[in-house]
């Protein structure tokens, strides 16, 4: 296994060998330059005074004559004998003051003006300064070029540092994004060292076996329930059918009897849409058929008027154009039911319409209606309206699910006139 250092000593060690780089970058640019400019500004005064030498020896060649200073003027008088002391300097009191003066070459320089005065002597002393302003801004100058290097230096080695601190992580992952895309569940902890990355990388090893075991025992579950619910189904139907061929039957037990072979088909219905919605899969129809929505309509409409029973409710269905859904007639059947079954248990009196065209099937009813605040919690599990309305409870929310799994769009509204509409919209044929 490689060795590698725990992430968060990583970081912190990255960080502090970082810090201390550009520190001592920082730091060996910083004496540098400071040498360096003060070297240049000691050679630069040095040459300047003595070219100001050799001038002042071509115009005095006496070997008596002395050479001012041109860094520094040195006055010293008595009390009220300034004449020789420039006006504007005698205006100063004692002290140390920044002035501008004229130099030699006729252009203005800044000096330092130092200030001495008691009862017998007023000194004057005037040092030029404009070598070491000019140093001052050479020094910023090379300052703020060495912060924008450094910045850009230290962005760069940033970058860098993240990239292999990170690399770990951006690797891990790379790898559960690759796992997914494949949907082979593949171990991880075997290609990190035991870190932090490491730790992650085992955690969702973990998870990912149990959700692994826990889909498998998912379809072990749908299979078993598939197969345990569908053959009594299966022999409840054979049974209803061989009964029904008897010729001894009443009217009434032949009704009886179609009615157990109605809930039979709706269990079978309900058990395939369940188990779809288990899975999540799509089941469409083989051979690429589609399901006659107006049929399973009036299928619904016939297997769900024991609602209406004796009530004083009209029941109509209007078919507008064909309408064909890409999706199994059980599926159809369990959404249709939901919406018609609900109209016909909670309309007393008046009528149901349901109305098929135009890539929708409409229920509307004449019942107490719904609130509008109340449309679209009725679809959330386990909720139910503030008005005896739509029912809620599960049927609707199964709708919906059955709707989003297929693409679908259900709605319910109120009816201006009274009462509730159902909309179920279907996507066209591919």
């Amino acid at each position: 296994m490689r060795y590698r250092r725990r992430l968060r000593s990583r970081i912190i060690i990255s960080f502090a060998l970082f810090g201390l780089g550009l520190t001592a970058l920082f730091a060996a640019a910083t004496v540098y330059m400071r040498t360096r400019l003060e070297d240049q500004l000691v050679n630069t005064t040095l040459e300047r005074e003595l070219r100001h030498f050799v001038d002042f020896k071509r115009e005095n060649l006496s070997p008596d004559a002395q050479f001012p200073m041109s860094l520094i003027q040195l006055q010293i008088v008595r009390p009220g004998r300034t004449a020789t002391v420039p006006l504007a300097w005698q205006s100063f009191e004692a002290g140390v003051y920044d002035i501008e003066d004229i130099g030699r070459e006729g252009k203005t320089r800044p000096y330092k003006l130092a200030v001495y005065k008691d009862a017998d002597f007023w000194a004057y002393l005037r040092f030029d300064v404009s070598t070491q302003k000019l140093g001052e801004r050479q020094l910023l100058t090379v300052l703020a070029a060495s912060v924008l290097a450094f910045a850009v230096l230290s962005l760069l080695i940033g970058f860098w540092l993240s990239a292999r601190v990170m690399s770990p992580v951006i690797e891990l992952a790379h790898r559960v994004r690759a796992m997914s895309r494949s949907g082979r569940p593949e171990l991880l902890k075997g290609h990190f060292a035991d870190d932090e990355v490491g730790q992650l990388a085992a955690a969702l090893d973990d998870y990912s076996t149990r959700l692994t075991e826990m889909v498998e025992r998912d379809r072990e579950f749908n299979a078993d329930v598939s197969h345990e619910l569908r053959t009594p189904l299966a022999v409840i139907a054979s049974t209803t059918e061989l009964l029904q061929g008897s010729p001894d039957l009443t009217d009434k037990l032949r009704e009886r009897l179609r009615r157990i072979e109605r809930a039979v088909r709706q269990s079978s219905e309900l058990i395939d849409a369940l188990l779809l919605l288990s899975r999540r899969e799509r089941q469409a129809p083989t051979d690429g058929e589609t399901t006659d929505v107006a049929r399973v309509v009036e299928q619904v409409v016939d297997a769900q008027r024991p609602h209406v029973a004796n009530k004083p409710v009209e029941v109509r269905v209007e078919i507008e154009q064909p309408l064909a859904a890409v999706a199994p007639s059980s599926v159809v059947a369990v959404a249709l039911s939901n919406l018609i079954g609900n109209a016909f248990k909670y309309t007393q009196a008046g009528e149901v319409i349901v109305t098929v065209g135009h890539g929708r099937v409409t229920v509307e009813d004449t019942g107490p209606g719904i609130k509008p605040e109340d449309a679209d919690k009725l679809f959330e599990r386990g909720v139910r309206g503030t008005t005896v309305g739509k029912g809620g409870g599960l049927g609707l929310a199964i709708v919906r699910r059955l709707c989003e799994l297929y693409g679908w769009r259900v709605s319910l509204a109120p009816r201006p006139q009274g009462g509730a509409t159902a909309t179920l919209e279907f996507n066209s044929p591919r």
